[in-house]
C-alpha cells in the first residue's frame, strides 16, 4: 500500500514538472507594456500549425502563461501571426474560403495583452477545411486578405 502512495506521488510530481517545462519553453516574449507579455518566437506556432507553413512574424498569448501558481491543464494558444509572402494565395487557391469576422474579441484572461492589437482593418476569411473542433483539441483560423495576418486560437494544438 505504502508503495503504490509513493508512485502515485512520484507520477504527479513528474507530470508536474513535464507541465512546467512546457509552460515556459514556449517561446521569446515581447512586452505590451505594464508588464502584459506576449509570445514572439513563431518556431511553436509552426509545429502547432503546419498548414501556415514558415510564419514571418507572431504575437501570440498562452493559458500557461502570466506565472500563475498552477498552470491552465489545457493548453490554448491565441494570437496573431504573419504568413510568408505568397502562402495564404496558395492556401485560397486550395481551399474554399468564407468571409466570417471571428465570433468574439480576446476575452479569455490570459489574452488581455492582445486586445487592440492585430491588423488595422482586415478583411476576415476562414476555411472550414482549415479548422479542427473534436476531441481535446480545436483550432480556429481566419486569415486577414489584405495583409497576410492569420489570427489563431487552438485548445490542445499539440494534440
Amino acid at each position: 500500500m505504502e508503495r503504490r502512495r509513493m508512485l502515485g506521488i512520484g507520477t504527479g510530481l513528474g507530470a508536474g514538472a513535464a507541465a512546467v517545462w512546457a509552460w515556459r519553453s514556449l517561446g521569446g516574449r515581447g512586452d505590451a507594456g505594464g508588464g502584459a507579455k506576449w509570445h514572439t518566437d513563431s518556431a511553436p506556432l509552426e509545429e502547432a500549425f503546419p498548414v501556415l507553413g514558415p510564419l514571418t512574424d507572431a504575437e501570440w498569448v498562452s493559458s500557461r502563461d502570466h506565472d500563475r501558481d498552477l498552470p491552465s491543464p489545457e493548453l490554448v494558444l491565441s494570437g496573431f501571426a504573419r504568413l510568408a509572402p505568397g502562402r495564404l494565395a496558395e492556401l485560397t487557391a486550395t481551399h474554399d474560403f468564407v468571409v466570417e469576422t471571428p465570433t468574439a474579441g480576446f476575452t479569455s484572461w490570459f489574452e488581455k495583452p492582445l486586445a487592440g492589437r492585430g491588423p488595422q482593418h482586415p478583411q476576415w476569411i476562414r476555411s472550414p477545411a482549415l479548422d479542427h473542433d473534436g476531441g481535446d483539441s480545436a483550432t480556429h483560423l481566419w486569415f486577414d486578405r489584405s495583409g497576410d495576418t492569420v489570427r489563431f486560437t487552438a485548445r490542445n494544438p499539440y494534440g
